[in-house]
């Protein structure tokens, strides 16, 4: 039988601003990814989402982001590697307090938007955020874009590793998620994210915008939370995955 994790970022409401159907997505994903205040998320909301993940039995991992809460940490930022590390370090130690206090243990760490792009083309900024992680606690899993240098840097100090890939995203001929500044970057049709997962999960293949199938690797894949219809997909990409005898369960277990 096939396996394969499910995450969802989550955690991104922040002030009187409530993003998504956190406590509803809980049910039927697998990991959770918590926004730590820099791109989306406050302490209360890291509180009350790592409560709810909790009590859902769903693996709890920190959503480092750019600090760019305009832009929901989408935006591209020219930081050195050192900001990069002690960004990560920050946030990520900041989850990590919330989860020891309610008595859990956080499974991953998936940076969020720009920075998981950025690090995923740049040897050098995946490389920090790679150190960021394993100083903070190497049993953690860095969760990375399948193939990218996020995943080989991570590899290479002794981190475990998620190869993650993307139902609601295109794909492009290097393996690099299609801007989203670009036309086609969203799939928004969901029988067909949910065939594009079950290909990369069964098959090990995504067909990319060049019409062009590339091979890929499925630990993880990533939906996002944020949508009109975020809820439904989450509960009909379950669904499919059971249905076409793929096991979904976390990472870490």
């Amino acid at each position: 039988m096939y396996r394969v994790d499910l995450n969802c970022d989550l955690g991104e409401s922040f002030g009187a601003y409530t993003i998504g159907s956190d406590q509803e997505i809980m049910k039927f994903v697998t990991s959770a990814n918590i926004a730590c205040g820099f791109h989306a998320g406050d302490p209360g909301v890291m509180n009350k989402t790592v409560k709810a993940a909790l009590a859902n039995n769903v693996a709890i991992g920190a959503h480092p982001g750019l600090p760019d809460l305009a832009g929901f940490g989408r935006r591209n930022m020219d930081i050195s590697p050192k900001e990069a590390y002690d960004m990560v370090v920050y946030q990520v130690g900041a989850l990590a307090a919330f989860v020891k206090a309610e008595g859990g243990r956080m499974q991953h760490v998936k940076p969020h938007g720009a920075l998981y792009n950025m690090a995923a083309k740049s040897l050098v900024l995946s490389e920090a955020i790679a150190e960021a992680v394993y100083k903070v606690d190497p049993e953690l899993i860095l969760f990375g874009l399948s193939s990218s240098h996020s995943v080989s840097a991570a590899e290479r100090i002794g981190l475990r590793t998620a190869h993650e890939v993307f139902a609601d995203r295109t794909y492009q001929i290097d393996g690099t998620l299609t801007p989203r500044n670009q036309p086609n970057a969203l799939i928004t049709d969901d029988n067909q994210a949910i065939s594009q997962v079950i290909r990369m999960v069964k098959e090990s293949t995504v067909m990319t915008q060049q019409d062009q199938e590339i091979a890929i690797k499925a630990d993880t894949v990533c939906i996002h939370g944020d949508g009109i219809h975020a809820l439904e997909f989450a509960r009909k990409i379950r669904e499919h995955l059971l249905e076409s005898s793929v096991a979904v369960q976390a990472i870490g277990k």
